[in-house]
């Protein structure tokens, strides 16, 4: 049986309805992962579950340390990697507390570790798709079998966090095309696409991103709509092992 991993993100720091077999701490070449491996069982279906910030949340998305999570999810033997995270709605269809399975990304981050490759030949990977369109398209007829109500494409882009955006800096973004800002797309999806891992992502949206609604965004408005699109999240990722 495929080895599927859920790494979880702002909001999903665990899975309520997980029933917990082990939990592993792991060393790699690249240092420590940001939390214990949790392996356990889900609609009757085993998982890997990784919390991307750590548990408690305290890893902030440029401290992250993307090599090291996915290379412990592959000695594991994992195949095939769900990734969540909340992110800000830039169109309009992209309106809090929405899901998005995105099947592009743009990458405006910096300065990450973001490559296994550094200190060995030159190798190039073919990233036209960033995502797994075998995973995404089970996500979405996983959505439309509970009737919750997705976006089945997106660009994301990825910034360097954690900080907000300017609203300049959406308009640009918007500009690019991108649909949903997020910290922690890349090089996540890159990484994974090296190991020859299938990955693909929920995206929750928790906000408006800026310049997009009037006044400031609020933590307090991101924990409200994170409430709900997470609830639907965990539904979706029942549906999806079902």
């Amino acid at each position: 049986m495929t080895q599927l991993a859920i790494i979880g993100g702002t909001g999903l720091t665990q899975l309520s309805d997980l029933k917990i077999i082990k939990r592993e701490q792991l060393s790699t070449p690249y240092g420590s992962p940001s939390a214990e491996f949790v392996t356990g069982e889900l609609n009757n279906s085993q998982i890997i579950f990784l919390a991307r910030h750590g548990n408690p949340h305290t890893i902030a998305p440029h401290k992250i340390n993307y090599r090291a999570n996915i290379w412990g999810l592959k000695q594991l033997g994992v195949e095939q990697i769900i990734a969540v995270a909340a992110v800000g709605g830039i169109t309009c269809k992209m309106a809090p507390a929405h899901i998005a399975i995105p099947d592009q990304i743009i990458d405006y981050s910096y300065g990450r570790m973001h490559t296994f490759f550094e200190d060995e030949t030159v190798t190039h990977i073919d990233f036209t798709c960033p995502y797994s369109q075998k995973l995404r398209s089970r996500l979405i007829s996983a959505a439309a079998k509970i009737n919750i109500k997705i976006s089945p494409i997106g660009t994301y882009g990825c910034t360097q966090g954690p900080r907000l955006e300017t609203a300049a800096e959406i308009q640009r973004m918007e500009r690019d095309g991108c649909d949903l800002v997020g910290m922690t797309g890349m090089p996540e999806a890159a990484l994974a696409k090296e190991l020859g891992m299938d990955y693909a992502a929920i995206s929750v949206v928790a906000n408006w991103a800026a310049g997009k609604s009037e006044g400031e965004i609020t933590m307090e408005e991101i924990e409200r709509h994170l409430h709900k699109g997470m609830a639907n999240t965990a539904e979706l990722l029942k549906a999806f092992l079902d």
